[in-house]
């Protein structure tokens, strides 16, 4: 009797929770299911049509571009901005003198609002007055046309992406101070040097941090939207810094093609739970968990 009453007693503190989750989350994503499967343009009702979304998503070129440059942007940009936030975190884990100052600056920019970031940005990489061409011509190198060349444009995205890692090196060192220091000292009596340290004691301890940096990482990168969409409007030049998130927006609101962005959404669902799953079928045996 008593425990029915806990669960009852549970239930009721949960529900809160359940009504918004089935409203805000569960009934939108169902919803977006079956308007994946008709044509709808939000003013009109909506018209079933079957998989006629799905079939006409596996012949559009411009799908598959926004898609591909999606994939490349986050497979280059994940792993970069990944061992650049493991370095700066073992940097700041390190007894250094204003070491909490150092902490603030490189986690400030991920602080910075994506519009803000975006128009900034804008201003650093101009091609004709930007900051950072003007320090490269100080130093005798090329200016690249970082905004206006297609060659350029997801080196520059990935830039940005490797320059916000800010988040995930402050998880990455709340991860390296729960390293016990006994494993280093043992690995030096061993005669381990850094880079063996590194490689044997400091990665396989945070192993499962990286795994979820990774896979959020992995995620945002798929989900990337709003800092292109402002820098590279329309994707241009020669769409080749369209998202596929942005073709997604523009069908829905700028086409009025409601139906058909959903079935787009699922499309990128289903590749995003396909990666994940397939991030942590590569971490088998590679991720280490305490007491594991």
């Amino acid at each position: 009797m008593r425990g029915k009453q806990d669960n009852r007693m549970g239930i009721l503190f949960a529900l809160p929770w359940i009504i918004g989750f089935c409203l805000f989350t569960a009934l939108p994503l169902l919803s977006s299911l079956y308007y994946s499967l008709t044509s709808f343009s939000i003013l009109k009702s909506p018209k079933w049509i079957g998989l006629d979304n799905y079939k006409e998503l596996a012949t559009d070129q411009v799908f598959r571009g926004a898609l591909g440059n999606t994939l490349l942007f986050t497979v280059a940009s994940v792993p970069l901005a990944t061992a650049a936030a493991i370095l700066l975190a073992m940097l700041l884990n390190t007894k250094t003198k204003g070491l909490a100052f150092y902490r603030t600056i490189f986690y400030i920019p991920s602080l910075v609002p994506t519009i803000a970031l975006a128009v900034l940005w804008l201003w650093v990489f101009n091609g004709e007055y930007g900051l950072l061409n003007e320090g490269l011509k100080h130093l005798g190198i090329a200016s690249p046309p970082w905004l206006t060349d297609p060659a350029w444009t997801k080196s520059t995205m990935i830039i940005i992406s490797v320059w916000g890692c800010g988040h995930a090196m402050v998880i990455y060192l709340a991860g390296l101070q729960d390293v016990p220091q006994s494993l280093f000292e043992a690995a030096e009596l061993d005669g381990a040097g850094l880079i063996a340290k590194t490689r044997h004691v400091t990665i396989p301890m945070i192993s499962p941090v990286i795994l979820f940096n990774v896979t959020m990482g992995m995620i945002g990168g798929l989900q990337q939207f709003a800092l292109p969409y402002v820098m590279f409007p329309g994707g241009q030049p020669a769409r080749s810094a369209y998202f596929a998130a942005m073709y997604l927006y523009d069908n829905a609101f700028l086409y009025q093609r409601m139906g058909y962005a959903s079935a787009m959404g699922w499309i990128m669902f289903v590749i995003t739970v396909l990666l994940t799953l397939a991030a942590f079928r590569f971490s088998r045996g590679r991720v280490h968990y305490e007491g594991g």
